[in-house]
């Protein structure tokens, strides 16, 4: 994750006064530390990753870095198996940043999870340019259109693309 994706993150979540955030892809934890560096200091992040490597090489890292053991809760599982467990509406921010194939299908559940006025966030949605390529492309950037132009369309959502990274694509739930 670059540095400006990260400090992005940061305002987003200082910006939602995010006290309950979703993640989804713990990876090594470096977005999740963003996301709790910007939260409220009684804040929760709950992240989910497949990989139960990824999310201990994470705990210690938010470990070292001082976080309180009780600011984040760590659910191994695929995504679209775990995130229907999760509370409808309980949360102000949800970062997608796992299987790209399953970015649309990550969007249904973001809105059910998210209270009016949140946040979602999905990385990396510029494909390192190929979304707007004009020749063929694999599924992966094809999905990532599909999502693209479903948060565009949507009456429920204002959003934007920030161009940090690989591109964000954040939009408030109404």
């Amino acid at each position: 994750m670059s540095p400006s994706t990260g400090a992005a993150l940061r305002l987003l979540a200082a910006s939602v006064d995010a006290k309950a955030v979703a993640e989804i892809g713990t990876g090594c934890g470096v977005s999740g530390m963003h996301l709790l560096h910007g939260m409220r200091p009684d804040g929760v992040l709950t992240t989910v990753d497949p990989e139960p490597d990824h999310q201990q090489f994470a705990r210690q890292a938010f470990r070292v870095c001082g976080f309180a053991s009780n600011r984040a809760r760590f659910i191994p599982g695929r995504a679209l198996d775990v995130l229907p467990r999760l509370a409808d509406a309980g949360y102000d921010l949800v970062f997608c940043d796992g299987d790209r194939l399953e970015y649309p299908d990550y969007l249904g559940e973001s809105l059910r999870l998210l209270r009016t006025g949140g946040l979602v966030v999905f990385e990396g949605v510029f494909a390192n340019g190929r979304t707007v390529d004009s020749g063929p492309q694999p599924t992966e950037v094809l999905r990532l259109r599909e999502l693209l132009r479903t948060v565009r369309e949507s009456q429920e959502l204002v959003s934007s693309l920030l161009p940090v990274g690989d591109g964000l694509l954040c939009a408030v739930k109404r």
